[in-house]
């Protein structure tokens, strides 16, 4: 495989059947081949987009003094502002080149999962920033409600399997700034080598060369989308669920060639959580003689805590 897939999700919420399974077979494939696709037909607008864009930078661009305002100490960068290289991937020390700020679900019918989640973070000096990372983040929400239940459909589930386990889920949509390069970064990329936490990722912002996908035999193949494609892929706590059927997949983010050094990028992942309590244990269908029970059972929130901690997000 030399390029990403690419799947229409219009196919899945057509009334033709055909269709719907043409996207269930070509997305099913892909995730168990590479464990990517690129995805048209999502529920993001074109104008949603320049101006998510548009309030991220203006976010990025804030004096120093004032991101360092809203990052919140104790709650391992789960909302607000982290700062440049805190994050690296498990098993490297160097922090990554990179600073995010994390935006969280928006708990509207459940106090008491209301409770279990740390607040939004508000930012004064721009209006809109808030009001516009709400309304991407619902967006993708139900982008990837209609991956899963495609997802759902190809594991021999009920189509609406996943639904109870990521309504109110502990989703976090993550603009990231990769600042411009100054000096010689010696080991440190702008993000190293890692598998997501997650069921699935949603990435905006992959259209230019950096982004990039490890195929099974070892070698990095570029993954670029097209401007109107989001890039999605499955995380560890889907991989484990499915026992390895569905492919969490080694990805990394390069620095750029020398002569782009002085340029920032942007890119905007959505990472869809379950509620905590939702059991990562191997599906039934996922195991047989040649495919014995690989992981041990867990919940999802037990599986993100380990995780932050190898991150250093949490400190033991």
């Amino acid at each position: 495989m030399d390029r990403i897939p690419s799947v229409d999700l219009k196919d899945f919420l057509s009334d033709d059947p055909n269709r719907k399974q043409k996207f269930i077979n070509e997305i099913g494939k892909a995730y168990q081949d590479i464990g990517f696709v690129a995805l048209k037909g999502h529920f993001l607008d074109d104008e949603l987009v320049d101006k998510l864009y548009g309030e991220v930078k203006n976010f990025f661009n804030l004096p120093l003094e004032i991101k360092e305002s809203y990052e919140i100490p104790g709650i391992g960068g789960q909302r607000g502002y982290v700062s440049f290289g805190k994050e690296s991937a498990k098993g490297k020390k160097e922090g990554d080149l990179k600073e995010f700020w994390h935006f969280g679900q928006y708990v509207e019918d459940d106090e008491e999962r209301r409770k279990e989640y740390p607040e939004n973070v508000e930012v004064n000096e721009l209006p809109e920033f808030n009001k516009v990372g709400k309304q991407t983040y619902q967006m993708l929400e139900k982008t990837a409600k209609y991956v899963l239940r495609a997802l759902a459909l190809h594991l021999d589930l009920e189509e609406t399997y996943f639904d109870n386990y990521i309504h109110n889920g502990n989703s976090i949509l993550r603009p990231i700034h990769y600042p411009p390069i100054t000096q010689e970064p010696k080991n440190a990329v702008r993000a190293a080598a890692h598998g997501d936490i997650n069921l699935i990722t949603l990435l905006m912002g992959a259209q230019g060369r950096g982004l990039q996908v490890q195929r099974h035999d070892g070698e990095w193949l570029d993954a670029i989308a097209e401007p109107d494609e989001l890039m999605i892929n499955v995380g560890d706590m889907l991989s484990r669920h499915t026992n390895n059927k569905l492919k969490s997949t080694i990805h990394r983010v390069v620095n750029p060639p020398r002569e782009l050094w002085g340029t920032s990028r942007y890119s905007i992942p959505f990472f869809m959580h379950p509620i905590s309590e939702m059991k990562l244990d191997v599906l039934e269908s996922c195991m047989d003689k040649d495919n014995p029970k690989q992981f041990e059972d867990i919940t999802a929130g037990e599986f993100l805590n380990q995780r932050l901690i190898e991150l250093g997000l949490i400190k033991k």
